[in-house]
């Protein structure tokens, strides 16, 4: 039986790129992998990739089929949970509001705040689904 077994990469859109990068950069410290000014940021995330894309470049399709969204999107990054409180830290000093936090029933935490785009950004630790892999 054929089987997804990881996540290679995830997608947000932005209509200003430069605001999204300070934010993966900067505030949430992703090395960013690469960039084409007004088009995408691409960010190493863990072992996958974060790819910010402008949605009205993506859905011209000149170099990949016609693709992108509008509106908010969400992600969820894997944390270690004993990091939870220095992200909380590092959160508040660059004046990022925390929305809400969830303790899962399978024994992991959600952390849930907005990029500038308004996309929904989760910060999660191990136990959230109960995944082999330990999420």
């Amino acid at each position: 039986m054929l089987q997804i077994q990881h996540l290679l990469e995830a997608a947000v859109y932005s209509d200003d790129l430069d605001q999204e990068e300070r934010f993966f950069h900067e505030v949430l410290g992703l090395p960013i992998l690469g960039k084409e000014p007004g088009r995408h940021v691409f960010f190493r995330a863990g072992e996958g990739v974060l790819l910010v894309f402008n949605a009205a470049e993506t859905q011209k399709g000149k170099r990949l089929p016609a693709h992108g969204a509008r509106g908010p999107g969400h992600l969820a990054l894997g944390i270690a949970k004993e990091t939870l409180p220095e992200w909380r830290q590092r959160l508040a000093a660059r004046g990022v509001a925390i929305e809400q936090e969830v303790e899962w029933e399978r024994g992991g935490t959600s952390v849930y705040f907005r990029d500038p785009a308004g996309n929904l950004i989760e910060l999660v630790t191990r136990g959230c689904w109960g995944l082999p892999s330990g999420w």
